[in-house]
């Protein structure tokens, strides 16, 4: 259908059902779409207004020329094109004319137009699988003169009573810690120039109605799907409407247009949702496995950082295979240290050829050991990366990201280089095939230590080589994955500084954090489900002494803090006991027996009133079945019991409730109802710090 000229207002999607996000939309003739309302559909016909133009709202491109006094969707100026003419600063302030507005059951489609600055737009509106709706503009200089772009961003429009707002910081070992504060008058912003996501990152931006949590309120999430630097914020004035917005952050000059030439936002993921946190994490989860990358089954799987670090040799290696596969393990990785000169983080990188001194006979007797032992073969590279004490950087120095002569601050060791060159991109798709193909990977686990600081291009004359950088990227993603379709990647990061939609467009598992305490974890995992779908996010067993925090913890709270995620072994399991093998076997068998629940079905956070204590899991579409992992952080300050309300369940079944141990018959706790399940909840008497129990709910 196409529509244009002055029309009443019509929801997109159209006909959508409960719980999809909808946005209203209003036609004018001449101008762009006013986005008069954004929210879990059905959406209303629409307001009366008195006093204004549209009514609350935002126009497509928030822009100046509208009477908005907030900050532009499209900020930018043209260059001199010609002797005579000013060197900066036209056609700074748009006008677009629409052309056409088309509208199908998931698509809506604005072409538009600025004669006079001599632009093109095209904005796409998409509803998913799910219930998510996303965005992203196009803008075309059809002008003669470059157009230098500052910021293109899409800006939506969010419900008045709307008043919290919460969103993520943290730091390596702490990702994804929960910051909540509420709205005020201003543009609040966050902007990542990290040249990632990174582990302070925003994450997902979270707007809703005061004391919303996991299970209630109404609510409305942002996400930029976007593997570079990228901003998030919201907005609201004495005068106009709160609004979202997101996109990808733009360094000077990074992104000048020439005559014909385009710019594509990323796309801008958002949810609204009437109930709180979950709802808004469900859509995501539903859109993640909607798409043909998801994995049908997570495998199990074993890396062998913290059993031997660099210290590699074939025997070991060998063994620790040998004893992942006896406890069940699926897939067995081989992390840093597997090639030229790595016998620590100071050399090697870049040079991507198996080390004959550590692996006289290559990895190809390795690979196929594990093969005959039933289990996948992984392998971990750092491409994006190198040393300064390398084959690589002695032959290329001019392939790092750099501004001009310079050369940045090591992190790490390390330096960047620079995938917008096509042949920086070109000798790693063939020198990391070389290896996948000789050593028969069917698993990479691609590794990004370092920001991205003065990252400047050499085909740039050092100008800002990050977005360049990040296109390269997934290029090079791409052609690894079109030329090994049968091999799988996980996008980590320092552990989880490089997680968004995007990336997960090409991954199908990511490392949710370098921290293995499980106690760490709990918190740091919880969180990452508000984007990342459980089945994603590589949760591991580690040794009883924590090595990144020192702190002792038992088996069974590892492996339960695991249970629901991307099961994983990250111990040397040379130092177990007969009997602790036996019983992470069991904690296996178990994660295998619910493996298509936990990955299938809805997760859930519960909202429990103590803050000791927190419970998630997973409810069968059907609401027949759940499993919930109910941890018990630090000691209560009291001894009454704890409700722990599991939602979701069909209201009117009754359920058997039983306690799960790995090695012992379940122990029937009684029967309920779903709707009491999903109300008053089980009750927890008072357990030791740092303890998990495993509950299951099957519908008679």
């Amino acid at each position: 259908m196409a529509t244009s000229g002055a029309e009443p207002p019509f929801v997109f999607p159209a006909g959508a059902p409960a719980g999809t996000t909808s946005i209203r939309i209003r036609p004018r003739e001449g101008r762009l779409p006013w986005l008069e309302a954004l929210g879990p559909g059905p959406l209303g016909e629409g307001r009366v207004g008195l006093g204004g133009d549209a009514g609350p709202g935002v126009g497509l491109l928030d822009s100046h020329w509208e009477g908005r006094f907030t900050r532009p969707s499209l900020r930018g100026h043209r260059l001199a094109a010609s002797p005579g003419d000013p060197a900066t600063g036209r056609d700074w302030s748009p006008a677009f004319e629409t052309g056409s507005v088309e509208v199908s059951a998931e698509r809506l489609l604005v072409r538009a137009s600025d004669p006079v600055g001599g632009l093109r737009l095209v904005s796409e509106l998409e509803s998913l699988p799910g219930g998510a709706l996303r965005a992203r503009h196009t803008i075309t200089n059809a002008a003669s003169g470059p157009y230098l772009l500052e910021a293109l961003e899409v800006v939506l429009p969010i419900s008045e009573h709307l008043e919290e707002i919460l969103d993520f910081t943290g730091r390596w070992g702490a990702e994804r810690a929960p910051q909540r504060h509420s709205l005020t008058d201003g543009l609040w912003l966050r902007e990542q120039r990290r040249g990632k996501p990174g582990a302070d990152g925003p994450y997902v931006v979270v707007v809703g109605a005061r004391g919303f949590g996991f299970g209630h309120g109404e609510v409305v999430g942002c996400h930029v799907a976007w593997s570079g630097n990228s901003v998030l914020g919201v907005e609201r004035t004495g005068a106009s409407t709160t609004t979202l917005r997101g996109g990808e952050l733009l360094a000077p000059g990074e992104v000048v247009l020439g005559p014909e030439e385009s710019y594509s936002t990323p796309w801008v993921y958002v949810v609204a949702s009437d109930d709180g946190l979950d709802g808004i994490a469900g859509a995501f989860h539903r859109w993640l496995r909607s798409r043909p990358v998801h994995p049908a089954r997570q495998p199990v799987t074993c890396n062998v950082w913290e059993a031997v670090y660099f210290d590699q040799d074939p025997a070991t290696i060998t063994t620790l295979a040998g004893l992942a596969a006896r406890i069940g393990v699926e897939r067995f990785v081989i992390d840093d240290g597997w090639f030229s000169r790595r016998r620590h983080d100071r050399a090697g990188l870049g040079d991507w050829w198996i080390d004959p001194e550590v692996w006289p006979e290559g990895l190809a007797p390795l690979s196929a050991e594990v093969h005959r032992l039933g289990m996948e073969m992984g392998l971990w590279f750092e491409p994006e990366m190198v040393n300064p004490d390398s084959a690589l950087y002695d032959q290329h120095p001019e392939w790092i990201l750099a501004t001009g002569d310079r050369v940045p601050l090591l992190s790490r060791n390390q330096l960047v280089l620079d995938l917008g060159r096509p042949e920086v991109r070109s000798y790693l798709a063939d020198a990391l095939s070389s290896v996948l193909t000789e050593a028969a990977v069917d698993y990479v686990k691609w590794d990004h230590n370092r920001e991205l600081l003065d990252a400047g291009s050499g085909l740039r004359a050092g100008g800002p080589g990050i977005h360049d950088h990040t296109v390269g990227f997934y290029s090079l993603l791409d052609e690894l994955r079109s030329r090994h379709p049968s091999v799988a990647f996980e996008s980590c990061s320092s552990g989880g500084g490089r997680i968004d939609l995007e990336v997960l467009e090409r991954t199908t598992r990511v490392w949710t954090s370098d921290n293995t305490d499980p106690l760490s974890r709990q918190s740091i995992q919880r969180w990452s489900t508000q984007l990342a779908a459980p089945e994603h996010l590589g949760a591991h067993v580690a040794s009883p002494r924590s090595h990144q925090t020192g702190r002792w913890s038992t088996l069974d709270f590892r492996a339960a803090t695991a249970l629901p995620y991307a099961f994983g072994v990250e111990w040397d399991l040379r130092q177990a006991e007969p009997e602790e093998l036996e019983r992470l076997g069991a904690w296996i068998s178990l994660h295998k027996r619910f493996r298509e629940l936990l990955h299938s079905g809805r997760a859930f956070r519960s909202d429990v009133a103590e803050p000791a204590v927190v419970a998630h899991g997973a409810v069968a579409p059907e609401g027949t079945e759940a499993l919930v992992v109910i941890a018990t952080l630090g000691e209560p300050d009291h001894d009454r019991p704890v409700g722990i309300p599991v939602p979701g369940l069909a209201p009117d079944r009754n359920f058997t409730v039983e306690q799960l141990d790995p090695q012992a018959d379940p122990v029937v706790l009684g029967t309920m109802s779903g709707r009491a399940a999903g109300s008053e909840g089980i009750h927890l008497g008072r357990q030791r710090p740092q303890s998990a129990l495993v509950v299951h709910f099957l519908a008679l």
